[in-house]
């Protein structure tokens, strides 16, 4: 067994004592007991470094198995079923998705007292970026080609799934605020559904702060995103939930992971969101030059590969990009300040994510990277 001492990834590119304790032996022999031909546990061979969840590698007598397990305020079996039978879809479609293994009555989520597991089989191929934190560049041109060409798959997969929106925001990567006509408005609209994250913004002047870093932006795309086909999009697209043939730059995808952040969006959120994860080093963001131009048009070139994009779409997509994070940024709020109750990182979320990411494009170093996306051929 590994030594239980465990350190997640922090915000600002540090590691902490993680919000959620570290899986324990007995968790795991008890989850894995629920699906019989598993057989028993041998060992717990890795642990995630993600923060949002408590994750591991374990060995049985079977063969090996990723457990993964959430308190029941962030994920309950509705949740988790409606991201497993997304992926079930993309699975039987092509799509090199990790199978999610259920019991003999066909559940896929366990129950445990306050707690929520799943289990995978384990992803194939080499985890390249598995310490990688969030933010991080990839490592290469062809890599970002391959991640781009694999996201136009799954998109084209996804376009036969129908299932309504997720049921939750916590920690999920919807656009409902972002494609409205008014995203202050639709944020107030939803403060009585969502508690903490109203408690939060009702100690602060968030319409002028959010107005200021959004509504810019907005009006250049507001139009066309009304317009965009609705799609169940992967939400997360970053280097570290794809696994790799080899470390080589001419390595294939030979997985795609974590779909937990998954919803109903649209095909260019979903690119825009794979360039803000994948080519901008947000955790060095001081330095104002962040951005790799040659990793954000590799992607879009990997992207048109599979699926076209014309030149009104890149218009769209660059126009989208500073501010593709807004959902997503309220829903990391709403989950440190009501679930873990770390107002530090709810501060992060809201200023540094939320409003410093978008006021970045602002600058030089941001306009360029939107007009070189506007510029491809």
């Amino acid at each position: 067994m590994i030594d239980d001492a465990h350190l997640a990834h922090g915000l600002a590119g540090d590691h902490l004592e993680p919000d959620w304790p570290p899986l324990t032996v007995d968790e795991v022999v008890a989850v894995v007991a629920r699906v019989p031909a598993l057989g028993s546990l041998l060992s717990i061979d890795w642990r995630s470094p993600r923060p949002l969840s408590a994750a591991a590698l374990a060995t049985t007598s079977s063969g090996r198995v990723f457990v993964k397990r959430h308190h029941r305020s962030v994920r309950d079996t509705h949740a988790l079923g409606e991201e497993h039978r997304f992926t079930d879809f993309l699975r039987a479609k092509g799509i090199p998705v990790p199978r999610v293994l259920r019991d003999g009555s066909g559940e896929s989520v366990f129950i445990e007292g306050d707690w929520v597991f799943e289990l995978h089989e384990p992803a194939r191929g080499v985890d390249a970026y598995r310490d990688a934190f969030s933010w991080s560049p990839i490592g290469g041109v062809r890599h970002a080609r391959a991640a781009g060409a694999m996201l136009a798959r799954l998109h084209a997969a996804a376009e036969d799934f129908h299932a309504p929106q997720r049921g939750t925001h916590i920690l999920i990567a919807r656009a409902e605020i972002l494609a409205s006509p008014d995203p202050l408005a639709a944020i107030a609209s939803q403060l009585s559904a969502r508690p903490a994250l109203a408690a939060y913004l009702g100690e602060r002047n968030w319409r002028a702060e959010i107005g200021a870093a959004v509504e810019p932006w907005h009006a250049r795309v507001a139009d066309a995103l009304r317009t965009q086909p609705p799609l169940w999009t992967h939400g997360d697209w970053h280097v570290s939930n794809l696994c790799w043939s080899g470390t080589d730059g001419d390595a294939d995808i030979t997985d795609v992971l974590d779909f937990g952040l998954s919803a109903v969006t649209f095909a260019l959120f979903d690119l825009a969101t794979a360039i803000e994860r994948n080519a901008i080093a947000w955790l060095d963001v001081e330095r104002g030059d962040i951005a790799r131009h040659d990793l954000a048009l590799a992607i879009v070139e990997g992207y048109r590969s599979v699926r076209s994009l014309d030149t009104a779409q890149l218009h769209i997509l660059a126009n989208l990009l500073p501010i593709v994070h807004l959902d997503f940024a309220l829903s990391e709020v709403e989950y440190f300040e009501g679930i873990t109750h770390r107002r530090d990182h709810a501060d992060v979320a809201y200023h540094t994510f939320l409003r410093g990411h978008a006021a970045w494009f602002t600058g030089v170093h941001g306009q360029a990277l939107l007009a070189a996306i506007r510029g491809i051929a």
